[in-house]
């Protein structure tokens, strides 16, 4: 079954349950309460056949929406951890802009994904396609519950989950490329939240979508509560002997995965502070509980859709283009938006894990969602 979505389905979050939060979210408490942000997903559930169990997908983000392909957002980056791929880092931390469509999906599936991405720019934007294409492609591994050799992803599912990016409230757990995820031994997925902050004269927005796929279980808080440790919920990732059965020489090692994460804001910002934003994530996964393990690729971008028209990079003009220049948030006026940051990473996490479901993978894996009756009992 291939679905390709928007709207949330039975929408569930950790607010629903009690779980409290600081800072004010905006309307749709998404990522796409930035204006002119847009979310996608081809959601990949079907064997097992010929290629084994499918239980994976692509998630798509449209920084400036459809019609702002090739309009640079000022854009940083930053990895706690190495230990994964976000393609296209290299540009963005040279040119400190990104103008092209990001998404994540499963570490397999990188260059699928790649490709589906470039064919639709090329399709839709053929202005843009005509100078050279460097999208953002990131990844978590989903390998427990899908068979990640078999091959699933394919370049037109990205481009399926760009068609249906939309703005509004986005679905969440398991859906897109975060299908197949796990977080802290729990079922995973995809999560977003956002605050709305004042600062330097004026109202923005900070909202997060993170692909969430990290953990040990004995490391989850929410809201400072060790929710991991007193779960009854089984968590065969780690318990069961799955990753020698598959022929490697040990046992899996708890808290590996990786989480991406990408922060948008219309805070009008330099590039050095998107990056500055970017390094602020871990702080949010931290509160969730994670010490970032040596197997968890955790890498993070931060871009600001303010200032269209500036940070272009175009073939031909040389230096007969005349000078650009950008507004930005004075540096001291930077923290409500460290704090968005924060906060809002840390209610990502949540939501993804209130948000999925249990799921049974490839070869009978299954995975179980944190229980709901007991985040309610533990703030009733």
């Amino acid at each position: 079954m291939t679905t390709t979505s928007q709207s949330p389905v039975e929408p569930q979050r950790a607010r629903d349950l009690g779980v409290p939060f600081d800072g004010t979210p905006g309307p749709a408490n998404a990522i796409t309460d930035v204006p002119g942000v847009q979310v996608g997903y081809t959601t990949l559930v079907s064997g097992p056949d010929e290629a084994g169990t499918a239980r994976t997908g692509v998630t798509a983000i449209l920084p400036r929406g459809r019609d702002g392909v090739g309009v640079p957002c000022a854009a940083g980056t930053f990895s706690l951890n190495g230990n994964g791929e976000l393609t296209g880092r290299s540009w963005i931390d040279e040119a400190g802009m990104l103008a092209l469509p990001i998404a994540i999906t499963n570490s397999h599936a990188v260059g699928a994904v790649h490709q589906g991405v470039d064919e639709w720019v090329h399709q839709t934007h053929p202005e843009v396609s005509a100078q050279w294409m460097l999208p953002v492609v990131g990844e978590t591994w989903d390998g427990y519950l899908n068979e990640i050799n078999g091959g699933h992803v394919r370049p037109e599912h990205a481009r399926a989950a760009l068609d249906a990016a939309a703005g509004g409230p986005i679905a969440e757990g398991n859906v897109g490329g975060g299908t197949g995820m796990n977080c802290y031994a729990f079922k995973g997925g995809t999560g977003s939240a956002s605050r709305v902050v004042a600062t330097a004269g004026g109202e923005y927005t900070v909202g997060v979508l993170l692909q969430a796929n990290f953990g040990d279980r004995d490391e989850l808080r929410l809201a400072g509560r060790p929710l991991g440790r007193e779960s009854a919920a089984p968590k065969p990732i780690e318990d069961d002997d799955w990753f020698v059965r598959d022929g490697e020489r040990t046992k899996a090692a708890a808290g590996a995965g990786s989480v991406i994460v990408i922060v948008a804001t219309d805070a009008p910002l330099l590039p050095g502070q998107c990056e500055a934003l970017a390094r602020r994530v871990p702080l949010g996964l931290a509160r969730t509980g994670t010490a970032g393990s040596h197997f968890s690729g955790d890498i993070f971008l931060a871009f600001s859709t303010a200032n269209p028209g500036a940070l272009t990079s175009q073939l031909g003009r040389g230096a007969n283009q005349g000078l650009e220049r950008l507004d930005f948030v004075p540096w001291g006026a930077i923290d409500p938006l460290y704090r968005a940051t924060v906060e809002a990473v840390e209610e990502a996490v949540a939501n993804a894990l209130v948000a999925a479901r249990d799921l049974e993978g490839r070869d009978g894996h299954a995975s179980y969602a944190l229980p709901h009756e007991e985040v309610r009992r533990a703030f009733a």
